[in-house]
């Protein structure tokens, strides 16, 4: 029986551009499941390359890559008992099309007919990849994320008197 337990979560681009972190941010808390850090990220292929690793060689890796490189991803520290069980189960198959109703992805996601598979959502499969994961999307490898500076407050307007 799993204990409590720290999860990746990531939001990929297509997830990102259609809007729906807060969707997926709701199921994953609406389920029992805390966020304990949230970023988004312009992740580069050196990351990248890392995370998916165990993909080096394969027809998709490249295709997969480029693919998270084209835009921001949301990065997300789950926990909870049994989290990486769980959210894989309330991400649901790999594939949206066979996705079943009441996932992440079977409701959500779609099959676009691209070259890799666009399917919203990453979760960590293992105890030993969550471990790996988090330090590389949330340890020293990845650049603190750049802070906005924003602009000082106009100076206070002063009452105008009439004479």
């Amino acid at each position: 029986m799993a204990g409590l337990e720290e999860t990746l979560v990531l939001v990929k681009p297509d997830g990102v551009a259609r809007n729906l972190t807060g969707e997926i941010l709701s199921r994953i808390e609406a389920k029992g499941y805390q966020l304990v850090d949230i970023r988004m990220v312009e992740p580069n292929r050196d990351l990248l390359s890392a995370h998916y690793a165990e993909h080096e060689g394969k027809p998709f890796f490249d295709p997969l890559v480029n693919f998270m490189e084209s835009g921001p991803v949301v990065a997300m520290r789950i926990a909870g008992h049994a989290a990486i069980a769980g959210v894989r189960s309330l991400c649901g198959a790999t594939d949206p099309t066979a996705a079943a109703p009441g996932t992440i992805r079977g409701d959500l996601g779609r099959d676009w007919g691209l070259a890799v598979q666009q399917n919203l959502i990453h979760a960590s499969d293992s105890l030993e990849s969550s471990s790996r994961e988090l330090a590389l999307w949330f340890g020293p490898l990845l650049s603190p994320p750049r802070r906005r500076r924003l602009p000082p407050p106009p100076p206070p307007t002063r009452p105008r008197t009439t004479r």
